[in-house]
């Protein structure tokens, strides 16, 4: 039906996009005053460069058409086309660099998912050439100063260890391992319980199912297991990130441990995290990020690999949350004036007017389009919430009526 929009759009209607506006706005200034740069990367990039390194799978990503030998993709995320536009057209520039967005994503459905969502708005930053438990703080730091300047209701921030929560599956069977990682990140403990494991891997399996709650309580039943060394060395930086986390917040971090987490894309290397919300028995899933060391060498000329950490923060959940709330604008933008030409030899001289009002004033200023009657003019100005009428005479004379 031409008349609807395609299944999994939407339009916004002015109320919503300025509420939306608000909350852009609110996080640009935030990562602005962080000393993020904005950068504006294509919608549109090769196939290839969406999957690299096998990140993202091909059917997550809305294909187009191409009469060249490669396929074009819609963005799934942002994450990869900063990388590859960090890695090749910002060569040269001093490190570290810090960078922002916000734009539009899309996601292919899964099979049977007809009229989903596809489409899908965020905001996000990316620390790129800057590894080390301080550019993990300052990350997380920065999505927390995001979401209590939003004023977001109950929030708090899952923490895990991508390469971690891999060591610790890493003594499972290739067989079997997929499965318990699955009950793991979805919580199915009975699931679990039912898998064809000895009793070593069994009681392995269950204590890594709990490896979830109060960061201390979880380090110190992660210190009795048999570690390796490099997931020991991500156990001691952890242990660092939440020290540094609590040392330097004005206020307690809402912070879980959750060894658990594990993130839609499997380009993570290091720490990964979620910022999350609960009300009226729903939840919202704010933000998600995490460090990905390997990513930028895969769109390095020479290979080179370099550190970058970053997140993104759902607009649409974000809203979802903010709307139960004082904080968003209750109705559209207003003008502030309409300029009523009294007659057709008026109407040059009231675009004249209206423009001058622009220019000197910086005020939003409409201009009447037809003869209609006074009444129905100014019934048009009080439901637009316009405060001030200027009518223009026939000689060219304003004429100012101030409405309640």
């Amino acid at each position: 039906m031409i008349y609807q929009p395609p299944a999994g759009a939407r339009d916004l209607l002015p109320l919503e996009v300025e509420q939306k506006r608000w909350i852009n706005d609110r996080l640009q200034h935030q990562f602005q005053i962080w000393g993020y740069q904005r950068i504006v990367t294509s919608t549109l990039e090769w196939l290839d460069t969406l999957t690299a390194g096998g990140a993202i799978r091909p059917d997550k990503i809305i294909q187009l058409r191409n009469n060249g030998e490669n396929s074009l993709g819609l963005r799934p995320e942002l994450t990869a086309s900063i990388a590859r536009a960090a890695v090749t057209r910002m060569a040269g520039n001093s490190d570290p660099q810090r960078l922002c967005y916000r734009a539009n994503v899309f996601r292919n459905a899964s099979g049977g998912h007809h009229g989903r969502q596809l489409e899908y708005y965020q905001a996000g930053v990316e620390l790129l050439f800057a590894g080390g438990v301080l550019a993990d703080a300052e990350t997380i730091l920065l999505l927390a100063d995001c979401l209590n300047d939003l004023g977001i209701p109950d929030w708090s921030i899952l923490l895990g260890e991508a390469g971690l929560t891999r060591s610790l599956l890493a003594v499972f069977p290739p067989a079997i391992r997929a499965s318990v990682r699955t009950c793991i990140a979805n919580l199915d403990r009975i699931t679990l319980e039912g898998l064809e494991l000895d009793a070593r891997l069994q009681q392995q399996a269950l204590i890594l199912f709990d490896l979830r709650g109060k960061p201390e309580e979880v380090l110190s039943k992660i210190s009795t297991l048999d570690l390796e060394d490099d997931a020991q060395a991500a156990v001691n930086n952890l242990k660092s990130l939440i020290e540094l986390l609590n040392s330097s917040s004005t206020q307690p971090l809402p912070l879980t441990l959750d060894l658990s987490l594990l993130q839609t894309f499997d380009y993570y290397t290091g720490i990964v995290f979620k910022a999350v919300s609960f009300q009226d028995h729903q939840s919202y899933v704010l933000a998600e990020g995490g460090r990905y060391d390997q990513l930028l060498g895969l769109y390095d000329p020479q290979g080179k690999t370099s550190p970058g950490i970053g997140f993104y923060l759902s607009i649409e959940d974000l809203y979802a949350c903010l709307l139960t709330t004082d904080r968003l604008p209750q109705q559209a933008p207003k003008s502030d004036c309409l300029v009523i030409p009294r007659s057709k030899a008026a109407a040059a001289t009231a675009l004249r007017y209206a423009r001058q009002l622009r220019e000197e004033k910086s005020i939003k200023v409409e201009l009447e389009l037809s003869d209609r009657p006074e009444a129905e003019i100014k019934q048009y100005a009080q439901t637009c919430r316009i405060k001030q009428l200027i009518w223009i005479e026939a000689d060219g004379t304003p004429r100012i009526e101030n409405l309640n």
